[in-house]
């Protein structure tokens, strides 16, 4: 199955099972955010991608550079464990991994999410590439991917039992915009996706395809 597929499922099963009012919400946050959202203040292919180092699950700082240094890099930001559309994201990655590494390409996952919980995540999905956290969602501003969730969604995620202090730190429901971004081995960003509908994700095989273009 396509991963667009997988994703299709799980939002028509959350249209057809979650009470209406949850529903209208939601869609109107996606909505609303989708319409409003500039992909020009996102980082742009051609861009240099900004220096970053952030915390992995196990705590140890892990740098943009230090990746560059042994060739390209992928880079997919999510917006957490507790996202059914990362999770999908997360997987279809992992299914591509050792082909991505063979390659000669370094893969990061980065989500706002602490690192004990990105810890939780990669044991979850069992997960080969590292994942880490941008706590305060600093780095992702500086790429122009930031959402600012609705107040309208808090009762919701209440409900659904999604503490973000726990997560990440704080309650300000700010998360990333689902981006992924392959970089050259100079720091150049060569391909993106960035779309404000978080429902929507690269699918795998185009990866795969941005990669080996790169290698021609």
């Amino acid at each position: 199955m396509a991963q667009k597929a997988e994703l299709s499922v799980v939002l028509e099963s959350f249209a057809k099972n979650a009470p209406e009012p949850v529903v209208s919400v939601i869609t109107k946050a996606i909505s609303d955010f989708t319409g409003s959202f500039d992909p020009k203040a996102a980082i742009q292919v051609g861009a240099t991608l900004p220096e970053f180092t952030l915390s992995d699950a196990v705590g140890k700082e892990r740098s943009s550079a230090e990746f560059l240094a042994k060739g390209p890099l992928l880079v997919a930001f999510y917006r957490g464990e507790w996202c059914p559309f990362c999770n999908i994201a997360l997987v279809g990655f992992q299914k591509i991994i050792d082909e991505i590494k063979s390659k000669g390409v370094s893969f990061v996952a980065i989500s706002p999410e602490l690192p004990n919980q990105s810890l939780s995540t990669a044991e979850k999905h069992d997960l080969k590439f590292p994942v880490l956290s941008d706590v305060g969602n600093k780095y992702a501003k500086q790429l122009g991917i930031l959402f600012q969730q609705p107040d309208s969604l808090r009762p919701i995620f209440e409900q659904f039992g999604t503490n973000f202090v726990e997560r990440n730190g704080d309650d300000s429901l700010v998360v990333p915009v689902p981006a992924t971004l392959l970089i050259d081995e100079k720091g150049v960003v060569r391909n993106t996706f960035i779309d404000p509908d978080y429902t929507k994700r690269v699918e795998p095989a185009t990866v795969l395809e941005w990669i080996n273009e790169l290698k021609k």
